[in-house]
């Protein structure tokens, strides 16, 4: 958890045409493991390989095939569990969710109802700084994946890829704690994050490896407080679930747009149907899929092909002694111990890879001027050529180097930007490119002062102005740079300029 002082943001409040209503949400995230083969086969989890070419027997359902788990996914599942702070069970169950659709063979989805792998954890979710809201797990179940329907290949017929059937899937339910379209986006993006520093799944929305369904509701305010106090569901308003998100501005659109639905009916005198709804970003609406389906609809049993899962708490503890520092603690120990803002800091660690390179470029240095250096410069640029820090031009060790040239006085912040641009295009050692092209800054004071005496002697006009008005002594800093081709140590420059006008 954060050392640092944290409020609770007020719930979003909509208006409605007769009164105000306020939001219920929860999700159920869907994230894939990180993992090289599926949860019950040997074949291939390899995004974007032909179609049907990493299907084992017993993902295409053939006759006689039996599931065997794969300990690996178990595993990730579990580690994913330690880092959302949940209870892991040690014993666990695999049941068999029964439904129809052309791309799952089986007929059925190995999940898990009864007897989840993980249970009860929490989520912090920054909403800014010094604000914060706690989102509490349910329960995270492992069940394999469906495959894919392809419907724009033929204007009559529709394909059906089984590359994705039977991989491990993580489904992380939260409680209908979230309470606007905003903090349902940072809650995926937290979940994300926690993931990919516990290298559990990529995250990877764009290839679907991470989608949330969202199941939204409103109430009138004071009823969440009663369900609080109730834990009775009513408080809450009749729910539908949006399916298969996989874009954090889909999510908050969706949300948005399903509110306002929903409270239009319900101040027209109807009343909210229970339902599935599909969102279409090109119109910016949902609309319904189907009615929604309970536990009961699925005709739930458990799966005779697999015995109960039975884990050892010494297993547990193992993957529990091998996790990474998380982002709440890494961000907190950025702010300690680099003396940086909770917002750099919360920058910084966004990604692993980010806040590995920070770490490399402050060890040592002014962790406040590295932050700077960093999500500026480094960052801005990299945001400007679309590429990934993994991709940088300009390592930790440069860089590193550069704040090294410019604490040792060898060079202005000017030239450090200039020296940044130089290494970013043709790479090589920061202080043999100050040394070999003449960079550094001019430290000798008595060349300074001499610069500065003859900008003095040419300009009585202005140094009767500056004596009067001393801010326009920056003119007289400003002809020294430009005579010195900006390498004069600027703080030299300033005391020496004040000094000879007697200001």
């Amino acid at each position: 958890m954060l050392d640092l002082t944290y409020t609770e943001p007020e719930p979003k409040i909509i208006a409605g045409a007769k009164q105000d209503w306020e939001l219920v949400i929860g999700l159920e995230v869907h994230a894939q493991v990180a993992s090289r083969a599926k949860l019950f086969s040997g074949a291939s989890t390899e995004f974007g390989a032909e179609p049907n070419s990493n299907v084992a027997f017993v993902d295409a359902a053939m006759p006689g095939m039996l599931p065997v788990i794969n300990e690996f996914c178990v595993a990730q599942a579990v580690r994913t569990g330690l880092g959302l702070k949940a209870e892991i069970n040690l014993v666990s169950a695999f049941d068999r969710k029964n439904y129809f659709y052309p791309d799952l063979p089986q007929g059925y989805q190995i999940s898990q109802l009864y007897h989840p792998l993980v249970g009860e954890g929490e989520v912090l979710v920054d909403m800014g700084p010094g604000v914060a809201r706690k989102v509490r797990i349910e329960r995270i179940h492992m069940e394999q994946d469906a495959g894919k329907s392809i419907h724009d290949m033929d204007p009559t017929m529709s394909f059906v890829d089984l590359n994705r059937t039977g991989i491990a899937l993580m489904e992380i339910v939260s409680r209908p704690d979230i309470r606007g379209p905003e903090e349902a986006a940072a809650y995926v993006a937290k979940l994300r994050q926690i993931m990919r520093y516990l290298g559990t799944c990529d995250g990877n929305m764009q290839s679907g490896n991470l989608r949330a369904d969202v199941n939204v509701s409103v109430c009138r305010p004071g009823d969440y407080e009663k369900y609080q106090e109730t834990q009775d569901f009513s408080h809450l308003g009749t729910r539908c679930e949006i399916k298969n998100m996989n874009s954090m501005r889909f999510i908050q659109q969706a949300i948005e747009y399903e509110a306002r639905r929903q409270i239009a009916i319900i101040e027209d005198g109807g009343a909210v149907v229970q339902e599935t709804r599909l969102y279409d970003p090109d119109k910016g609406e949902t609309r319904s899929m189907r009615s929604k389906e309970e536990a009961h609809d699925y005709r739930y049993f458990p799966c005779p092909d697999l015995l109960p899962l039975e884990i050892e708490q010494a297993w547990v503890d193992d993957i529990a002694a091998s996790l990474p520092e998380l982002p709440d603690e890494k961000k907190a120990r950025f702010v300690t111990d680099f003396g940086i803002t909770e917002y750099d800091a919360g920058v910084l660690t966004a990604e692993p890879a980010n806040a590995a390179f920070f770490e490399a470029v402050a060890g040592g240095r002014d962790g406040k001027q590295a932050a700077n250096w960093v999500i500026n410069e480094l960052f801005g640029r990299l945001n400007k050529e679309d590429l990934g820090i993994e991709e940088s031009p300009v390592s930790a060790a440069q860089l590193g180097g550069i704040l090294d040239l410019i604490a040792k006085g060898d060079i202005s912040g000017k030239i450090a930007k200039e020296l940044f641009e130089i290494v970013w295009a043709e790479g090589g050692d920061p202080a043999e490119i100050v040394e070999a092209r003449g960079m550094k800054q001019v430290t000798d004071t008595g060349a300074i002062e001499a610069a500065v005496d003859k900008i003095i002697a040419e300009n009585p006009a202005q140094v009767e102005k500056a004596q009067t008005n001393p801010k326009l002594a920056g003119w007289f800093v400003g002809q020294v740079m430009k005579a010195t081709g900006g390498k004069a140590n600027p703080k030299a420059v300033n005391e020496i300029v004040a000094a000879k006008l007697g200001l």
